[in-house]
């Protein structure tokens, strides 16, 4: 499993993935989440497609250490997505690892998160992982932080 940059060759692939219909409420479409970061380019939004071998399989988002906004010179996974068809298998873990391997390298001692609370809320993959709640609701979005340990 890797990350992959988006390209005019694979743009299409990777804005087909879906989630499953009880997800929906959790999480934005690609193309959704393409258009949120072209709007809001002070965000400074990272974006890559999870590819399993050849084929994409998922999309994660973040905004890399904004320069300004609530969550300045932070890193804030924005989204995770695993398409419908390959959750269950450990990719969403294995690309958050990645994106947290990534994070750690650029000087962070943490990556936040949120999640917007409901039946079937994403809480329990975040927990799992190690998130921890910081006290903060974000637009109604419970805000989460990983810490890394000390090197």
């Amino acid at each position: 499993m890797h990350l992959r940059e988006i390209t005019d060759d694979n743009r299409d692939a990777v804005r087909a993935l879906r989630v499953r219909r009880d997800q929906k409420q959790f999480v934005a479409s690609v193309s959704h989440s393409l258009k949120e970061a072209a709007k809001k380019p002070e965000a400074n939004p990272w974006y890559r497609a999870v590819y399993r071998g050849d084929e994409p399989v998922g999309f994660v988002m973040l905004s890399w250490k904004p320069p300004a906004g609530l969550y300045k010179g932070r890193h804030f996974l924005w989204r995770l997505l695993v398409d419908k068809r390959y959750q269950g298998r450990g990719i969403g873990r294995e690309a958050l690892t990645q994106v947290a391997t990534l994070v750690r390298a650029d000087g962070a001692t943490e990556l936040l998160t949120s999640y917007e609370p409901g039946d079937g809320e994403p809480w329990p993959f975040y927990q799992k992982f190690g998130f921890e709640p910081t006290g903060e609701i974000d637009e109604g979005e419970i805000v989460l932080r990983l810490t890394f340990p000390a090197r």
